[in-house]
């Protein structure tokens, strides 16, 4: 069975690092699966990326550059639970 915060590799996914934290460079598909919590975080901020198709491809850096979202105010946001 698979390590609780690990992802299978599909379609060229990146598997997460083993320290739990969420990265810039995750994909908005790889942050759903660690955390489902994270799509209201998201969502809160203008990002309705769990259900957008470029979710499997987009970083969380690119989305958040995209719609104008500070990427470290939103790291911090997403990384407070742990």
């Amino acid at each position: 069975m698979a390590a609780r915060n690990s992802i299978p590799s599909k379609m060229g996914t990146r598997v997460p690092s083993s320290s739990g934290r969420v990265t810039k460079d995750m994909t908005f598909a790889e942050l759903i699966m660690k955390d489902r919590n994270a799509a209201e975080k998201l969502a809160d901020k203008g990002l309705f990326c769990g259900g957008c198709p470029m979710a499997q491809f987009e970083t969380i850096e690119n989305g958040a550059v995209k719609h104008g979202v500070d990427i470290d105010e939103l790291l911090k946001e997403l990384n407070s639970n742990e």
